[in-house]
């Protein structure tokens, strides 16, 4: 069959045929090719297109799912197997990637499903040269094929991830907001409007904890399922990240956008999702923007979703929230975005620095330790108390770039001050991050001295709340001989059953109970309240935020060791070189 193959690719080409040339010298070199390409899983056939006859090489038929070779014999034969969206015939195919046969011949691939004998479809690729006739038409081709179902199928499933979500099968955020785009461009152009929502399942973290990871997903799937089957045809649903959905609705004014979101959050509330456990309760937030009157871009719609959504779930479960333009809002995003944009200048030109406040005795005023206290230098060489810019800090994830300098700086004065003691406060985000921490241990073995001059300072919110990754932060540190304090004692979930499992070393009141204690009788109460629980646990402490000689009198009436506040000392930039006592009589006090 193959020297069959060569004769009638010499018969029909003849001297056009440069590149192609099969001499008889090379019959031996044709069964070669052949046979080659047999063994890599290729077929080799020579299509006469004015006869319409095709001869296979050895084993054409069988490769191709067909019992016998006559059954392929006739390209009309052959283009009735295909199967094609347009019903193309395979010279249809060929001539749309047409182009001039100059002697060579014209290369054409291709690629198309064919129906074998027993009704199983095989893709195709189809390879190889046309060539023309003297009028440029073509009349006749050679080439090879190869059945590629493996490669097809795996195209589709890589083209099928890229578009749509593995758990749900509804688009993935990608292709939910090239949607939400498409739809937006729409509503601008026509001047019409849409809508896009971001939903999220509630109570998701308790499904998990209570029933398992496995069921939440299908509870996520339930969801998906029933947004959809909810949502009209021309309208997308997504799943935009773990427990949210996004939905792009066409043609939605509000009132439309109101009644949709009614009824997609009315639709999980009133039908518990069936799962392979059981029917589960769920509920979902929603954050609502209209478009293009509160969006003009995909960014801004979906940044305003989910400031929306945030809002809803404050106010409670079940709810949504429609974004509306704010004026104060704005004003607030864009002073966040300049204190980030001077935080990160300020950690790059080395202008974050220390202030340090003295802590006195209340007995003898002797200072016994500083509080380091973050400040932001300006160009101008005015100084920025921490109040201005920590509490951004923390909300947009650059506080752990703060502690990581305070802890630089802290360490630095230790080194240059020999007699000095200080304490070093660090955010509950960054006490939980190994990274910190095991910065902190190698530069304190690098010089073991430092550690028993430094007291870290945790806050009773971070200690108490993850009590056990607490106490191993603790163990940590007093193993390498530092002190360890709880900050704002008080003023958060306090509980003193688990004062004693940290072992620390230290309790500073929190000075919302200082301020005014003179004349309230509560904070009075409050304060020796705890006062009497740390010395049960033989705890010394600190009061903040001592502003008199009579609060003086009073914290140390009531046992508190050492004070702290502007009235015993104001906190400097500067170190002095002989730290002995505050400058207050203590007698008097």
């Amino acid at each position: 069959m193959a020297r069959k193959i060569a004769s009638d690719i010499r018969a029909h080409t003849g001297a056009k045929m440069r590149a192609a040339d099969v001499s008889t010298d090379s019959i031996g070199n044709v069964d070669l090719i052949s046979t080659a390409a047999s063994a890599l899983g290729d077929v080799a056939y020579h299509w006469d297109i004015k006869s319409g006859n095709v001869h296979w090489a050895d084993g054409g038929a069988r490769m191709l799912g067909f019992d016998a070779v006559d059954e392929i014999s006739t390209e009309a034969i052959y283009s009735a197997r295909i199967v094609s969206q347009n019903g193309s015939c395979r010279l249809d195919l060929i001539s749309e990637a047409s182009g001039t046969d100059m002697g060579g011949g014209v290369l054409f691939e291709l690629e198309y499903q064919i129906k074998g004998a027993d009704g199983t479809c095989h893709w195709i690729e189809d390879r190889g040269r046309w060539f023309a006739d003297e009028d440029g038409l073509p009349k006749s081709a050679v080439g090879v094929l190869r059945v590629v179902d493996g490669r097809h199928d795996r195209d589709d499933k890589l083209a099928r991830l890229s578009t749509y979500d593995d758990l749900t099968g509804l688009y993935n955020r990608r292709r939910l907001k090239e949607a939400l785009e498409e739809t937006l461009n729409a509503a601008i152009s026509r001047r019409s409007s849409s809508a896009f929502l971001m939903l999220a399942v509630d109570n998701l973290s308790m499904i998990n904890e209570s029933y398992g990871f496995d069921i939440a997903d299908e509870v996520i799937v339930g969801v998906g399922q029933r947004l959809r089957d909810l949502a009209r045809r021309v309208d997308v649903v997504g799943r935009y990240s773990g427990n949210k959905f996004g939905l792009v609705l066409g043609n939605c004014d509000k009132d439309r956008l109101v009644a949709v979101t009614e009824r997609m959050l009315a639709s999980i509330r009133d039908q518990a999702i069936k799962t392979s456990h059981g029917p589960v309760a769920a509920t979902l937030s929603a954050g609502c923007v209209s478009l293009p009157a509160h969006a003009q871009s995909v960014e801004q719609a979906l940044s305003n979703a989910e400031e929306a959504l945030t809002v809803a779930k404050q106010m409670q479960r079940d709810s949504y929230v429609i974004f509306s333009p704010s004026r104060d809002r704005e004003r607030l995003r864009q002073h966040n975005m300049n204190v980030t944009d001077e935080l990160v200048s300020a950690l790059n030109e080395r202008r974050i620095t220390l202030a340090f406040q003295p802590i006195v005795s209340s007995m003898t005023g002797e200072v016994v330790m500083h509080e380091c206290l973050i400040r932001l230098k300006q160009h101008d060489g005015s100084i920025v108390a921490a109040g201005n810019f920590v509490p951004i800090a923390e909300k947009l994830g650059l506080i752990g770039l703060l502690d990581f300098r305070a802890m630089e700086l802290a360490l630095d004065a230790l080194r240059k001050y020999p007699d000095v003691n200080l304490s070093l406060n660090v955010s509950g985000r960054t006490a939980s991050d190994p990274m910190w921490l095991d910065t902190l241990v190698a530069k304190l073995r690098e010089d073991h001295s430092l550690a028993a001059r430094l007291t870290v300072e945790i806050t009773e919110t971070m200690a108490l709340h993850e009590i056990e990754g607490s106490a191993e932060f603790v163990k940590t540190l007093r193993d390498l001989g530092c002190q360890l304090a709880i900050d704002d004692f008080g003023a958060g979930y306090t509980s003193f059953r688990n004062l004693k499992h940290l072992e620390v070393d230290l309790v500073k009141i929190d000075g919302s109970f200082v301020k005014d204690l003179l004349n309230n009788k509560d904070n009075q109460f409050f304060v020796r309240t705890l006062v009497e629980l740390a010395h049960n646990f033989k705890l010394p402490i600190v009061a903040e935020w001592v502003g008199s000689a009579e609060e003086v009198s009073m914290l140390r009436d009531f046992g508190v060791e050492y004070l702290q506040g502007f009235f015993l000392g104001e906190p400097v930039m500067q170190l002095p070189d002989t730290i002995v006592r505050s400058d207050v009589d203590m007698k008097r006090a």
